[in-house]
Protein backbone atom coordinates (compact mmCIF):
# COMPACT_ATOMS: atom_id res chain seq x y z
CA UNK A 1 0.00 0.00 0.00
CA UNK A 2 2.05 3.59 -0.90
CA UNK A 3 1.33 6.55 0.56
CA UNK A 4 1.26 10.01 -1.17
CA UNK A 5 3.62 12.46 0.24
CA UNK A 6 2.17 15.86 0.01
CA UNK A 7 4.83 18.49 0.33
CA UNK A 8 2.95 21.31 0.84
CA UNK A 9 2.22 19.82 4.66
CA UNK A 10 5.80 19.42 5.21
CA UNK A 11 6.80 22.56 7.16
CA UNK A 12 10.68 22.13 5.37
CA UNK A 13 9.43 21.99 2.21
CA UNK A 14 6.98 24.09 2.26
CA UNK A 15 9.34 26.83 3.38
CA UNK A 16 10.00 29.48 1.05
CA UNK A 17 13.94 29.55 -0.33
CA UNK A 18 15.50 33.47 -0.46
CA UNK A 19 16.11 34.00 -4.38
CA UNK A 20 19.82 35.41 -3.34
CA UNK A 21 20.87 32.21 -2.14
CA UNK A 22 20.28 30.77 -5.40
CA UNK A 23 21.76 33.20 -7.36
CA UNK A 24 24.82 33.06 -4.87
CA UNK A 25 25.72 29.60 -5.07
CA UNK A 26 25.65 30.62 -9.05
CA UNK A 27 27.23 33.20 -9.02
CA UNK A 28 30.12 31.48 -7.27
CA UNK A 29 30.03 28.24 -9.80
CA UNK A 30 30.66 30.97 -12.35
CA UNK A 31 33.55 32.73 -10.27
CA UNK A 32 35.03 29.39 -10.35
CA UNK A 33 35.23 28.83 -13.91
CA UNK A 34 36.58 31.87 -14.47
CA UNK A 35 39.04 31.68 -11.84
CA UNK A 36 40.11 27.82 -13.76
CA UNK A 37 40.21 30.08 -17.07
CA UNK A 38 42.00 32.57 -15.56
CA UNK A 39 44.62 30.26 -14.04
CA UNK A 40 44.43 27.75 -17.48
CA UNK A 41 45.38 30.85 -19.53
CA UNK A 42 47.94 32.14 -17.27
CA UNK A 43 49.45 28.51 -17.38
CA UNK A 44 49.22 28.11 -21.00
CA UNK A 45 50.13 32.03 -21.68
CA UNK A 46 52.43 33.98 -19.52
CA UNK A 47 53.52 31.21 -17.48
CA UNK A 48 54.16 28.74 -20.06
CA UNK A 49 58.01 28.84 -20.27
CA UNK A 50 58.47 28.33 -16.26
CA UNK A 51 56.10 24.83 -16.22
CA UNK A 52 58.26 24.01 -19.12
CA UNK A 53 61.11 24.31 -17.47
CA UNK A 54 59.62 22.70 -13.96
CA UNK A 55 59.06 19.52 -16.48
CA UNK A 56 62.47 19.39 -18.02
CA UNK A 57 63.69 19.28 -14.77
CA UNK A 58 61.88 16.51 -13.94
CA UNK A 59 62.14 14.38 -16.93
CA UNK A 60 64.91 16.37 -19.16
CA UNK A 61 68.73 16.54 -18.73
CA UNK A 62 71.70 17.30 -20.08
CA UNK A 63 74.40 14.43 -20.14
CA UNK A 64 78.15 15.61 -20.40
CA UNK A 65 80.11 13.50 -22.73
CA UNK A 66 83.32 13.46 -21.42
CA UNK A 67 86.69 14.54 -23.75
CA UNK A 68 89.84 12.41 -23.74
CA UNK A 69 92.16 13.67 -21.95
CA UNK A 70 95.18 14.08 -23.88
CA UNK A 71 98.11 11.62 -23.69
CA UNK A 72 101.53 12.58 -21.98
CA UNK A 73 104.73 11.49 -23.99
CA UNK A 74 108.20 11.40 -23.99
CA UNK A 75 110.90 13.12 -26.46
CA UNK A 76 110.30 9.82 -28.46
CA UNK A 77 106.89 9.67 -28.22
CA UNK A 78 106.49 6.87 -25.56
CA UNK A 79 103.39 6.85 -23.63
CA UNK A 80 103.77 8.22 -19.83
CA UNK A 81 100.14 8.76 -19.45
CA UNK A 82 97.03 8.42 -21.12
CA UNK A 83 93.35 7.57 -20.60
CA UNK A 84 91.31 4.22 -20.72
CA UNK A 85 87.45 3.72 -20.92
CA UNK A 86 86.72 2.98 -17.34
CA UNK A 87 82.73 2.88 -16.45
CA UNK A 88 81.77 3.92 -13.23
CA UNK A 89 78.77 1.77 -11.17
CA UNK A 90 75.88 3.90 -9.88
CA UNK A 91 72.65 3.12 -8.42
CA UNK A 92 69.11 3.88 -7.20
CA UNK A 93 68.80 2.52 -3.77
CA UNK A 94 65.51 2.46 -3.55
CA UNK A 95 65.20 0.38 -6.89
CA UNK A 96 67.70 -2.51 -5.86
CA UNK A 97 66.46 -6.25 -4.35
CA UNK A 98 68.23 -7.24 -1.26
CA UNK A 99 69.22 -10.33 -2.11
CA UNK A 100 71.63 -11.20 0.05
CA UNK A 101 73.58 -13.71 -3.19
CA UNK A 102 73.48 -10.56 -5.27
CA UNK A 103 74.69 -8.31 -3.00
CA UNK A 104 77.94 -10.78 -2.19
CA UNK A 105 78.55 -10.86 -6.00
CA UNK A 106 78.61 -7.29 -6.68
CA UNK A 107 80.49 -6.60 -3.50
CA UNK A 108 82.73 -9.13 -4.34
CA UNK A 109 82.76 -7.27 -7.80
CA UNK A 110 83.67 -4.14 -6.49
CA UNK A 111 86.45 -5.04 -3.89
CA UNK A 112 84.60 -4.22 -0.93
CA UNK A 113 82.11 -5.87 1.74
CA UNK A 114 78.92 -6.39 1.96
CA UNK A 115 78.72 -4.48 4.99
CA UNK A 116 80.29 -1.46 3.17
CA UNK A 117 78.06 -1.72 -0.05
CA UNK A 118 74.75 -2.09 2.43
CA UNK A 119 76.22 1.10 3.65
CA UNK A 120 76.65 3.37 0.81
CA UNK A 121 73.02 2.07 -0.33
CA UNK A 122 71.49 3.26 2.72
CA UNK A 123 72.14 6.58 1.42
CA UNK A 124 69.79 9.82 2.21
CA UNK A 125 69.65 10.15 -1.38
CA UNK A 126 67.19 7.53 -2.46
CA UNK A 127 67.38 8.19 -6.30
CA UNK A 128 71.36 8.66 -6.93
CA UNK A 129 74.67 6.94 -5.10
CA UNK A 130 78.12 6.22 -6.66
CA UNK A 131 78.93 2.68 -5.74
CA UNK A 132 82.45 2.53 -7.22
CA UNK A 133 84.20 5.17 -9.70
CA UNK A 134 86.53 3.87 -12.67
CA UNK A 135 86.63 0.01 -12.24
CA UNK A 136 88.21 -1.99 -14.99
CA UNK A 137 86.10 -2.74 -18.13
CA UNK A 138 86.31 -6.49 -17.44
CA UNK A 139 84.60 -5.85 -13.93
CA UNK A 140 82.24 -3.53 -15.83
CA UNK A 141 81.10 -6.19 -17.43
CA UNK A 142 80.52 -8.72 -15.02
CA UNK A 143 78.53 -6.62 -13.35
CA UNK A 144 76.06 -5.86 -16.11
CA UNK A 145 75.87 -9.68 -16.56
CA UNK A 146 74.59 -9.94 -12.71
CA UNK A 147 71.50 -8.13 -14.32
CA UNK A 148 70.99 -6.21 -10.82
CA UNK A 149 68.09 -3.89 -10.87
CA UNK A 150 68.96 -0.66 -10.08
CA UNK A 151 72.66 -0.90 -10.84
CA UNK A 152 73.76 1.28 -13.81
CA UNK A 153 77.06 2.56 -15.25
CA UNK A 154 78.44 5.37 -16.66
CA UNK A 155 81.08 6.13 -19.08
CA UNK A 156 84.93 7.74 -17.48
CA UNK A 157 87.98 7.81 -18.09
CA UNK A 158 91.13 6.64 -16.27
CA UNK A 159 94.98 7.66 -16.44
CA UNK A 160 97.36 5.11 -16.86
CA UNK A 161 101.05 5.60 -16.35
CA UNK A 162 103.40 2.66 -17.88
CA UNK A 163 106.34 3.96 -16.23
CA UNK A 164 105.46 3.92 -12.96
CA UNK A 165 107.61 5.31 -9.78
CA UNK A 166 110.35 5.53 -11.97
CA UNK A 167 108.20 9.06 -13.58
CA UNK A 168 105.98 9.66 -11.08
CA UNK A 169 107.54 13.41 -9.92
CA UNK A 170 107.57 14.30 -13.45
CA UNK A 171 104.10 13.23 -14.52
CA UNK A 172 102.68 13.60 -11.79
CA UNK A 173 98.54 12.19 -11.48
CA UNK A 174 95.05 13.06 -11.64
CA UNK A 175 92.12 12.27 -9.06
CA UNK A 176 88.89 10.79 -9.54
CA UNK A 177 87.41 13.56 -11.51
CA UNK A 178 90.41 13.96 -13.92
CA UNK A 179 91.64 16.92 -12.90
CA UNK A 180 95.61 16.93 -12.76
CA UNK A 181 97.22 17.18 -9.08
CA UNK A 182 100.96 16.74 -9.57
CA UNK A 183 103.45 16.94 -12.01
CA UNK A 184 102.81 17.86 -15.41
CA UNK A 185 99.21 16.67 -14.89
CA UNK A 186 98.43 19.39 -13.20
CA UNK A 187 100.97 21.95 -14.68
CA UNK A 188 99.20 21.70 -17.97
CA UNK A 189 96.18 20.45 -17.16
CA UNK A 190 94.27 22.69 -19.05
CA UNK A 191 95.56 22.23 -22.11
CA UNK A 192 95.31 18.32 -21.71
CA UNK A 193 91.12 18.43 -20.49
CA UNK A 194 90.40 19.28 -23.64
CA UNK A 195 86.32 20.45 -23.89
CA UNK A 196 83.20 18.12 -23.06
CA UNK A 197 80.49 17.66 -25.00
CA UNK A 198 76.73 17.49 -24.08
CA UNK A 199 73.52 15.80 -25.11
CA UNK A 200 70.29 16.82 -24.17
CA UNK A 201 67.50 14.04 -23.48
CA UNK A 202 64.41 12.80 -21.81
CA UNK A 203 65.16 10.17 -19.08
CA UNK A 204 62.33 7.77 -17.22
CA UNK A 205 62.34 7.30 -13.43
CA UNK A 206 64.70 5.54 -13.73
CA UNK A 207 67.27 6.98 -15.43
CA UNK A 208 67.04 5.64 -18.45
CA UNK A 209 66.90 7.99 -21.74
CA UNK A 210 63.78 8.06 -23.69
CA UNK A 211 64.55 10.18 -26.09
CA UNK A 212 66.99 12.95 -27.76
CA UNK A 213 66.37 15.88 -27.52
CA UNK A 214 68.00 19.21 -28.88
CA UNK A 215 71.37 19.56 -31.09
CA UNK A 216 74.23 16.92 -29.52
CA UNK A 217 77.93 19.05 -29.35
CA UNK A 218 80.64 16.27 -29.67
CA UNK A 219 83.84 16.58 -27.44
CA UNK A 220 86.93 17.89 -28.11
CA UNK A 221 89.60 15.48 -26.69
CA UNK A 222 92.37 17.22 -24.94
CA UNK A 223 95.35 17.10 -27.57
CA UNK A 224 99.06 15.40 -26.49
CA UNK A 225 101.73 16.84 -24.60
CA UNK A 226 105.25 15.70 -25.81
CA UNK A 227 107.79 16.23 -22.76
CA UNK A 228 111.70 16.86 -22.68
CA UNK A 229 112.03 13.86 -20.88
CA UNK A 230 113.86 10.33 -22.48
CA UNK A 231 112.11 7.99 -20.62
CA UNK A 232 115.34 5.86 -21.24
CA UNK A 233 117.56 8.24 -19.63
CA UNK A 234 114.85 8.79 -16.68
CA UNK A 235 114.64 5.04 -15.86
CA UNK A 236 118.28 4.40 -15.65
CA UNK A 237 118.72 7.35 -13.83
CA UNK A 238 116.09 6.40 -11.62
CA UNK A 239 117.14 3.14 -11.10
CA UNK A 240 120.72 4.36 -9.82
CA UNK A 241 119.66 6.99 -7.41
CA UNK A 242 117.23 4.41 -5.81
CA UNK A 243 120.40 2.01 -5.76
CA UNK A 244 122.76 4.55 -4.26
CA UNK A 245 119.89 5.53 -1.31
CA UNK A 246 119.36 1.98 -0.50
CA UNK A 247 123.57 0.89 -0.42
CA UNK A 248 124.10 4.07 1.53
CA UNK A 249 120.79 3.97 3.77
CA UNK A 250 120.18 7.50 3.13
CA UNK A 251 116.65 9.06 3.43
CA UNK A 252 116.34 10.26 -0.10
CA UNK A 253 117.72 11.31 -3.00
CA UNK A 254 117.47 13.00 -6.10
CA UNK A 255 118.99 13.86 -9.82
CA UNK A 256 118.50 16.09 -12.81
CA UNK A 257 119.66 15.60 -16.24
CA UNK A 258 119.91 18.45 -18.71
CA UNK A 259 120.73 18.99 -22.06
CA UNK A 260 123.00 21.85 -21.92
CA UNK A 261 122.37 22.76 -25.67
CA UNK A 262 118.76 23.11 -26.16
CA UNK A 263 118.17 23.38 -21.85
CA UNK A 264 115.73 20.42 -22.14
CA UNK A 265 115.30 18.40 -18.95
CA UNK A 266 116.12 14.49 -19.90
CA UNK A 267 115.40 13.33 -16.36
CA UNK A 268 114.01 14.53 -13.69
CA UNK A 269 113.88 11.74 -10.72
CA UNK A 270 113.25 11.18 -6.67
CA UNK A 271 113.41 8.57 -4.25
CA UNK A 272 111.31 7.72 -2.26
CA UNK A 273 108.57 7.85 -4.98
CA UNK A 274 104.99 6.20 -5.42
CA UNK A 275 103.42 4.50 -8.01
CA UNK A 276 100.73 7.04 -9.74
CA UNK A 277 98.09 4.63 -10.51
CA UNK A 278 98.17 3.41 -7.07
CA UNK A 279 98.16 5.88 -4.32
CA UNK A 280 96.99 4.42 -1.43
CA UNK A 281 98.17 5.22 2.50
CA UNK A 282 101.01 7.51 0.38
CA UNK A 283 103.22 9.46 2.77
CA UNK A 284 104.50 13.12 2.33
CA UNK A 285 108.29 11.60 1.68
CA UNK A 286 106.88 9.60 -1.04
CA UNK A 287 105.21 12.92 -3.00
CA UNK A 288 107.73 15.31 -2.37
CA UNK A 289 108.90 16.63 -6.08
CA UNK A 290 112.43 16.86 -3.97
CA UNK A 291 114.79 18.16 -6.88
CA UNK A 292 112.44 21.00 -6.74
CA UNK A 293 110.99 21.87 -3.23
CA UNK A 294 114.05 20.92 -1.06
CA UNK A 295 116.48 23.49 -0.35
CA UNK A 296 119.73 23.67 1.23
CA UNK A 297 123.12 24.42 1.63
CA UNK A 298 124.89 24.27 -1.43
CA UNK A 299 128.39 24.24 0.48
CA UNK A 300 131.51 23.39 -2.32
CA UNK A 301 129.64 23.42 -5.11
CA UNK A 302 129.50 27.35 -4.91
CA UNK A 303 132.94 27.28 -5.26
CA UNK A 304 133.75 27.30 -9.22
CA UNK A 305 131.65 30.89 -8.98
CA UNK A 306 133.57 32.95 -6.66
CA UNK A 307 136.39 31.57 -8.45
CA UNK A 308 135.40 32.13 -11.86
CA UNK A 309 134.21 36.04 -10.50
CA UNK A 310 138.19 36.11 -9.27
CA UNK A 311 139.14 35.12 -12.51
CA UNK A 312 136.54 37.69 -14.46
CA UNK A 313 137.39 40.55 -12.70
CA UNK A 314 141.74 39.69 -12.82
CA UNK A 315 141.88 39.21 -9.28
CA UNK A 316 143.57 35.85 -9.85
CA UNK A 317 144.62 33.74 -12.50
CA UNK A 318 144.63 29.91 -12.52
CA UNK A 319 147.90 29.46 -11.34
CA UNK A 320 148.17 33.00 -8.38
CA UNK A 321 149.33 31.19 -5.33
CA UNK A 322 146.98 31.30 -2.24
CA UNK A 323 148.39 30.31 0.80
CA UNK A 324 145.76 28.21 3.23
CA UNK A 325 148.31 27.83 6.15
CA UNK A 326 147.71 25.05 8.51
CA UNK A 327 144.16 24.52 6.82
CA UNK A 328 142.64 27.02 9.79
CA UNK A 329 141.89 30.70 9.08
CA UNK A 330 139.71 33.41 12.02
CA UNK A 331 137.68 36.00 10.19
CA UNK A 332 136.12 38.87 13.05
CA UNK A 333 136.36 36.15 16.06
CA UNK A 334 135.19 33.12 14.18
CA UNK A 335 137.33 30.43 12.24
CA UNK A 336 136.39 28.49 9.57
CA UNK A 337 139.08 25.32 8.37
CA UNK A 338 139.57 23.27 5.62
CA UNK A 339 139.41 18.68 5.66
CA UNK A 340 143.14 19.03 6.02
CA UNK A 341 146.14 21.27 6.05
CA UNK A 342 146.42 22.18 2.13
CA UNK A 343 149.68 24.85 2.39
CA UNK A 344 150.13 27.00 -0.62
CA UNK A 345 147.54 26.08 -3.45
CA UNK A 346 147.27 27.63 -7.27
CA UNK A 347 143.78 28.76 -7.83
CA UNK A 348 143.14 25.51 -9.52
CA UNK A 349 144.66 23.56 -6.54
CA UNK A 350 141.46 25.43 -4.61
CA UNK A 351 138.95 23.76 -6.86
CA UNK A 352 140.81 20.58 -6.91
CA UNK A 353 141.14 20.65 -2.98
CA UNK A 354 137.93 22.00 -2.62
CA UNK A 355 139.80 24.35 -0.06
CA UNK A 356 137.64 26.57 2.02
CA UNK A 357 140.31 29.01 3.07
CA UNK A 358 141.71 29.26 -0.07
CA UNK A 359 138.27 30.37 -1.62
CA UNK A 360 137.73 32.46 1.17
CA UNK A 361 141.26 34.14 0.57
CA UNK A 362 139.78 35.20 -3.15
CA UNK A 363 136.18 36.31 -1.73
CA UNK A 364 137.87 38.67 0.59
CA UNK A 365 139.35 40.54 -2.48
CA UNK A 366 136.29 41.24 -3.50
CA UNK A 367 133.30 43.41 -2.74
CA UNK A 368 130.49 41.53 -1.41
CA UNK A 369 128.01 43.49 -4.28
CA UNK A 370 130.14 41.74 -7.22
CA UNK A 371 129.87 38.33 -5.41
CA UNK A 372 125.68 38.61 -4.63
CA UNK A 373 125.69 39.75 -8.26
CA UNK A 374 127.65 36.87 -9.77
CA UNK A 375 125.49 34.25 -7.85
CA UNK A 376 121.90 36.09 -8.89
CA UNK A 377 122.69 35.90 -12.07
CA UNK A 378 123.55 32.13 -12.12
CA UNK A 379 120.26 31.85 -10.90
CA UNK A 380 120.22 31.97 -6.65
CA UNK A 381 117.81 33.05 -4.67
CA UNK A 382 115.53 32.79 -7.71
CA UNK A 383 112.40 30.89 -9.11
CA UNK A 384 112.87 28.73 -11.83
CA UNK A 385 111.35 29.92 -14.69
CA UNK A 386 109.91 26.51 -15.71
CA UNK A 387 106.38 25.37 -16.15
CA UNK A 388 105.84 23.34 -13.02
CA UNK A 389 104.41 22.90 -9.85
CA UNK A 390 106.47 23.17 -6.72
CA UNK A 391 109.75 24.89 -7.86
CA UNK A 392 110.93 27.50 -5.00
CA UNK A 393 113.28 30.34 -5.13
CA UNK A 394 115.56 29.48 -2.37
CA UNK A 395 117.80 31.90 -0.27
CA UNK A 396 120.10 34.58 -1.00
CA UNK A 397 120.37 37.76 1.21
CA UNK A 398 121.02 41.41 0.31
CA UNK A 399 124.43 41.93 -0.09
CA UNK A 400 124.37 44.89 2.08
CA UNK A 401 123.29 43.10 5.34
CA UNK A 402 126.39 40.17 4.70
CA UNK A 403 129.13 40.38 7.87
CA UNK A 404 132.70 39.83 6.61
CA UNK A 405 132.66 35.87 7.80
CA UNK A 406 129.21 35.52 6.25
CA UNK A 407 130.66 36.84 2.92
CA UNK A 408 133.27 33.99 3.41
CA UNK A 409 131.30 31.50 4.23
CA UNK A 410 128.59 32.30 1.14
CA UNK A 411 131.83 32.39 -0.70
CA UNK A 412 132.06 28.21 -0.37
CA UNK A 413 128.21 27.60 -0.42
CA UNK A 414 126.95 28.77 3.56
CA UNK A 415 124.19 30.81 4.26
CA UNK A 416 122.55 30.31 1.16
CA UNK A 417 120.32 27.88 0.31
CA UNK A 418 119.21 26.74 -3.24
CA UNK A 419 117.29 23.46 -5.06
CA UNK A 420 119.24 20.61 -6.54
CA UNK A 421 117.29 21.73 -9.98
CA UNK A 422 118.44 25.44 -9.22
CA UNK A 423 122.36 24.21 -8.94
CA UNK A 424 122.16 22.01 -11.92
CA UNK A 425 120.91 25.12 -14.20
CA UNK A 426 123.14 27.38 -12.77
CA UNK A 427 126.08 24.75 -14.45
CA UNK A 428 124.97 26.03 -17.63
CA UNK A 429 127.75 29.06 -16.60
CA UNK A 430 130.29 26.65 -17.56
CA UNK A 431 128.96 24.22 -19.88
CA UNK A 432 127.89 27.40 -22.62
CA UNK A 433 130.65 29.59 -22.19
CA UNK A 434 129.53 31.63 -20.04
CA UNK A 435 125.37 31.63 -20.76
CA UNK A 436 123.10 31.12 -18.22
CA UNK A 437 120.18 29.23 -20.38
CA UNK A 438 116.71 28.46 -19.56
CA UNK A 439 115.43 25.24 -19.10
CA UNK A 440 112.09 23.37 -20.22
CA UNK A 441 110.04 20.50 -19.82
CA UNK A 442 108.90 20.71 -23.13
CA UNK A 443 110.37 19.09 -26.00
CA UNK A 444 112.86 22.04 -28.19
CA UNK A 445 114.95 21.26 -31.17
CA UNK A 446 116.25 24.75 -30.82
CA UNK A 447 118.86 26.04 -28.82
CA UNK A 448 118.60 27.76 -26.16
CA UNK A 449 119.01 31.67 -25.84
CA UNK A 450 121.36 32.50 -22.91
CA UNK A 451 122.28 35.60 -20.57
CA UNK A 452 125.90 36.26 -20.53
CA UNK A 453 127.26 35.64 -16.62
CA UNK A 454 130.95 34.96 -17.60
CA UNK A 455 133.01 35.84 -20.74
CA UNK A 456 134.05 32.48 -22.58
CA UNK A 457 137.38 32.36 -21.32
CA UNK A 458 136.32 32.44 -17.75
CA UNK A 459 133.78 29.36 -18.49
CA UNK A 460 136.84 27.65 -19.78
CA UNK A 461 139.43 28.09 -17.06
CA UNK A 462 136.89 26.82 -14.28
CA UNK A 463 136.01 23.78 -16.94
CA UNK A 464 139.25 22.82 -16.57
CA UNK A 465 139.24 23.47 -13.18
CA UNK A 466 136.43 20.96 -12.68
CA UNK A 467 137.97 18.54 -14.73
CA UNK A 468 140.76 18.93 -12.25
CA UNK A 469 138.40 18.33 -9.64
CA UNK A 470 137.19 15.03 -11.10
CA UNK A 471 140.27 13.53 -11.66
CA UNK A 472 143.27 12.23 -10.12
CA UNK A 473 144.06 14.24 -6.28
CA UNK A 474 140.70 15.67 -6.62
CA UNK A 475 137.35 15.20 -4.46
CA UNK A 476 135.73 14.29 -6.93
CA UNK A 477 137.16 11.28 -8.50
CA UNK A 478 134.52 8.34 -8.57
CA UNK A 479 132.43 10.87 -10.86
CA UNK A 480 135.07 9.22 -14.08
CA UNK A 481 133.48 7.59 -17.22
CA UNK A 482 134.68 5.06 -19.56
CA UNK A 483 135.48 6.73 -22.68
CA UNK A 484 133.99 10.15 -21.65
CA UNK A 485 135.89 13.38 -19.60
CA UNK A 486 134.10 14.66 -16.79
CA UNK A 487 134.11 17.99 -14.43
CA UNK A 488 132.58 18.55 -12.03
CA UNK A 489 132.66 19.50 -7.98
CA UNK A 490 131.70 17.52 -5.06
CA UNK A 491 129.94 18.71 -2.16
CA UNK A 492 129.23 17.87 1.61
CA UNK A 493 127.08 20.03 4.02
CA UNK A 494 125.58 19.75 7.47
CA UNK A 495 122.11 19.45 7.48
CA UNK A 496 120.12 21.47 9.51
CA UNK A 497 117.80 20.53 12.46
CA UNK A 498 117.13 21.51 15.45
CA UNK A 499 118.89 24.89 16.54
CA UNK A 500 121.84 24.34 14.39
CA UNK A 501 124.08 21.49 12.58
CA UNK A 502 124.14 19.06 15.78
CA UNK A 503 127.20 18.16 17.52
CA UNK A 504 129.90 15.70 16.65
CA UNK A 505 128.84 12.31 16.53
CA UNK A 506 125.76 13.62 16.09
CA UNK A 507 125.41 15.29 12.35
CA UNK A 508 123.44 14.42 9.51
CA UNK A 509 124.54 15.18 5.99
CA UNK A 510 123.61 15.83 2.30
CA UNK A 511 126.16 15.01 -0.16
CA UNK A 512 125.87 15.72 -3.86
CA UNK A 513 127.77 16.27 -7.08
CA UNK A 514 127.16 18.44 -9.65
CA UNK A 515 128.99 18.22 -13.48
CA UNK A 516 129.01 18.21 -17.21
CA UNK A 517 130.44 16.37 -19.77
CA UNK A 518 132.53 15.61 -22.11
CA UNK A 519 134.79 18.46 -20.83
CA UNK A 520 135.65 20.51 -23.95
CA UNK A 521 132.42 20.32 -25.89
CA UNK A 522 129.65 19.55 -22.82
CA UNK A 523 125.96 17.73 -24.03
CA UNK A 524 124.65 17.30 -20.99
CA UNK A 525 124.38 18.35 -17.09
CA UNK A 526 123.84 16.17 -14.29
CA UNK A 527 123.27 17.02 -10.19
CA UNK A 528 122.85 14.17 -7.55
CA UNK A 529 121.89 14.68 -4.56
CA UNK A 530 122.09 12.09 -1.39
CA UNK A 531 120.36 13.32 1.54
CA UNK A 532 121.42 11.44 5.08
CA UNK A 533 123.38 8.96 4.08
CA UNK A 534 124.15 6.87 7.03
CA UNK A 535 126.18 3.64 6.17
CA UNK A 536 129.46 5.30 6.58
CA UNK A 537 130.40 7.41 4.17
CA UNK A 538 128.97 10.68 3.53
CA UNK A 539 131.59 12.79 1.61
CA UNK A 540 129.38 14.27 -1.87
CA UNK A 541 132.38 12.84 -3.58
CA UNK A 542 131.90 9.35 -2.38
CA UNK A 543 127.98 8.71 -2.51
CA UNK A 544 126.68 10.78 -5.26
CA UNK A 545 129.77 10.98 -8.06
CA UNK A 546 128.92 7.28 -8.66
CA UNK A 547 126.02 8.04 -9.47
CA UNK A 548 126.70 11.00 -11.68
CA UNK A 549 129.32 8.81 -13.30
CA UNK A 550 126.99 5.93 -14.69
CA UNK A 551 124.09 8.16 -15.65
CA UNK A 552 126.61 10.56 -17.52
CA UNK A 553 127.81 7.54 -19.32
CA UNK A 554 124.13 6.08 -20.03
CA UNK A 555 122.99 9.10 -21.04
CA UNK A 556 125.65 10.39 -23.50
CA UNK A 557 125.41 6.66 -24.86
CA UNK A 558 122.10 6.92 -25.85
CA UNK A 559 122.23 10.32 -27.51
CA UNK A 560 125.01 8.65 -29.90
CA UNK A 561 127.77 11.50 -28.58
CA UNK A 562 131.17 10.02 -29.54
CA UNK A 563 133.38 9.07 -26.57
CA UNK A 564 135.84 11.80 -26.17
CA UNK A 565 138.45 9.81 -24.34
CA UNK A 566 140.82 6.11 -25.83
CA UNK A 567 141.59 4.86 -22.47
CA UNK A 568 140.05 4.27 -19.68
CA UNK A 569 140.44 5.79 -16.38
CA UNK A 570 142.31 4.61 -13.80
CA UNK A 571 140.65 2.72 -10.98
CA UNK A 572 140.42 4.38 -7.86
CA UNK A 573 140.35 3.48 -4.37
CA UNK A 574 139.30 6.56 -2.75
CA UNK A 575 138.74 10.11 -3.06
CA UNK A 576 139.85 13.29 -1.73
CA UNK A 577 137.93 14.35 1.40
CA UNK A 578 136.13 17.59 0.65
CA UNK A 579 136.12 20.41 3.32
CA UNK A 580 132.73 21.54 4.62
Amino acid sequence: MSRSVVYTSSPLLASKTPVWRSKFIVAAIALGFVALAARAAYIQVYANDFFQKQGEVRFARTLELPANRGRILDRNGVILASSVPAPSIWAIPEDIERDPDQLHKLAKLLEMSVAELSRRLENEDKTFVWLKRQVDESVAQEIVSLKLKGVYQRKEYKRQYPEGEAAAHVVGFTNVEDIGQEGVELAFNKELSGRSGSRRVIKDRLGRVVEDVGEQIAPVDGPDLQLSVDSKVQFFAYQKLRDAVLLNKAKAGSVVVLDVITGEVLALANYPSYVPGKRQNLSGEQLRNRALTDTFEPGSVMKPFTIGLGLETGRVTPQTLIDTGNGKLTITGSTISDSHPNGVLTVEGVIQKSSNIGTAKIAMQMPAREMWEMFSSAGFGQKPQITFPGAVSGKLRPYKTWRPIEQATMSYGYGLSASLFQMARSYTVFSNDGLIIPVTMQKSAEPALGVQVMSVRTAGQVRKMLQLAAGPGGTGQRAQTIGYSVGGKSGTAYKQFGKGYGSAGNRKYRGWFVGLAPVEKPRVIVAVMIDEPSAGQYYGGAVAAPVFSEVVQQTLRMMGVAPDMAVKPQIIAKSEEESF
